[in-house]
């Protein structure tokens, strides 16, 4: 049922008067640079803050056999992220509404070079309407987000009737395992709700994606004899146009996925990171590289790696030197698949009518060529799975920045849509 407007009006004016504070929390989350593998401060941080708002805690660390038996579990290489997931749970006095899960992650991609930036990358400048910083966007503001909206509710007197969990994730750029271990931990809700930066539109269907790394051995010599040699790093040059054209297939069978069809890159291929050699004057006896690559929703991870594996040995068998030594590839991060939100359900309704309040617009949705950790509650809890968050700039590039009205409008919406789906009771007891 639809809120009544004078509660609409509360709520609106309670998230306006809290938005100031909430600037500030954000600014409190971006000075931590919360890189992979460096995220245990910025979790002490949110722990205390769930604490000192009395929700009931758990602080948990990863189960890697347990992740490495589920089917979109990734392999815990010696790079994977340590750091605890936390998580707060608002539980009401009587569970009369519809349960939800709102979360975000606190890990961060690398800045990239310092004097690149107009501002340092951890510190959170405002210049106009706009934070800028490593992971304004991406997605601190949308952490914030959660626990203001929750906030709003209490300022006037209120809070869901219903449990609300809070989950504060990490290694979401990299593997997705801080999600799919919420779900192995057993936390379910009727709802998810991910603010990640995306325009205020909702995610409608979204790709899987695979991280692999591809290993190519060479024949060292000296440079005055390097035509008896064989070049590593040039023989990946060779590999990385087989992946691309693996890339231009797939793309070419983008007709068949309709939230795809009129993409003009749905799949993407990123070869990431490349090193090899180890002197100048030395032809390279190896090169590796690390790539990523997009599937389309309904593709299984595992029949998609055996076909990056297939493109490549496919390739060096007619390869005058690797037809001799084959490259090796192997999966670490990403093993993720794609889902598509469908259409008609009431979480996805009772958003839309909030975003309407919020924003006086109707809420529209697209396809996100990117991972997102609404997979694991999609797929595998089977609930409506909401990605829904602020407008920004740059995320994961240079200047990252995010719109502070935008982050206002989505904060108002949130906090409307959980006073409807979860229904709200006095905080004073009865």
């Amino acid at each position: 049922m639809p809120l009544d407007p004078v509660l609409a009006a509360r709520i609106t004016e309670s998230v306006a008067a809290g938005f100031p504070e909430q600037i500030a929390h954000t600014q409190a989350l971006v000075r931590f640079g919360s890189t992979r593998g460096a995220e245990h401060a910025i979790q002490d941080f949110v722990f205390r803050a769930f604490r000192a708002r009395g929700y009931a805690l758990d602080r948990f660390t990863m189960d890697g056999p347990a992740l490495a038996a589920h089917p979109g579990g990734a392999a815990m290489s010696e790079a994977h992220s340590g750091a605890p997931l936390v998580v707060g749970i608002h539980r009401p006095r009587s569970e009369t509404g519809r349960s939800l899960i709102l979360q975000a992650h606190v890990d961060v991609v690398p800045p990239g070079p310092a004097d690149l930036w107009t501002h340092p990358p951890f510190e959170p400048v405002i210049d106009g309407d706009w934070m800028y910083g490593r992971g304004a966007a991406d997605m601190k503001a949308g952490h914030a987000a959660n626990l203001f909206a929750l906030d709003a509710l209490k300022r006037i007197g209120l809070q869901p009737a219903a449990t609300v969990t809070l989950q504060s994730v990490v290694e979401e750029e990299s593997t997705g395992n801080g999600a799919l271990m919420t779900h192995l931990r057993g936390y379910r809700a009727d709802a998810v709700l991910i603010p990640e930066p995306e325009d205020e539109k909702l995610v409608r269907a979204n790709v899987g994606v695979l991280w692999f790394t591809v290993e190519v051995r060479g024949r060292p010599v000296h440079v005055r004899e390097m035509g008896s040699g064989a070049n590593a790093i040039d023989a990946t040059y060779r590999v990385v146009g087989a992946l691309r054209a693996l890339e231009a297939r797939w793309n070419a069978e983008k007709a068949a996925h309709p939230h795809f069809a009129d993409q003009p890159d749905a799949i993407n291929l990123n070869v990431g990171r490349i090193e090899g050699g180890d002197w100048a004057s030395s032809v390279p006896s190896w090169c590796r590289m690390e790539c990523r690559i997009a599937l389309y929703p309904g593709v299984a991870a595992r029949d998609a790696a055996r076909a990056v594996e297939q493109a490549v040995a496919d390739f060096a068998r007619n390869d005058p030197f690797l037809s001799n030594t084959p490259p090796r590839v192997a999966f670490e991060g990403f093993f993720a698949e794609g889902y598509v939100l469908a259409e008609g359900s009431e979480a996805e309704a009772a958003l839309g009518r909030a975003h309407r309040a919020a924003t006086g617009e109707t809420l529209q949705s697209f396809m996100s060529p990117s991972y997102l950790d609404t997979r694991v509650h999609a797929l595998y809890d089977e609930v409506p799975a909401l990605c829904y968050g602020p407008v920004s700039h740059n995320i994961h590039g240079i200047d990252e920045r995010v719109s502070l009205p935008s982050v206002q409008r989505i904060t108002t919406a949130m906090a409307l849509f959980i006073a409807e789906w979860c229904g709200t009771e006095s905080r004073a007891e009865g």
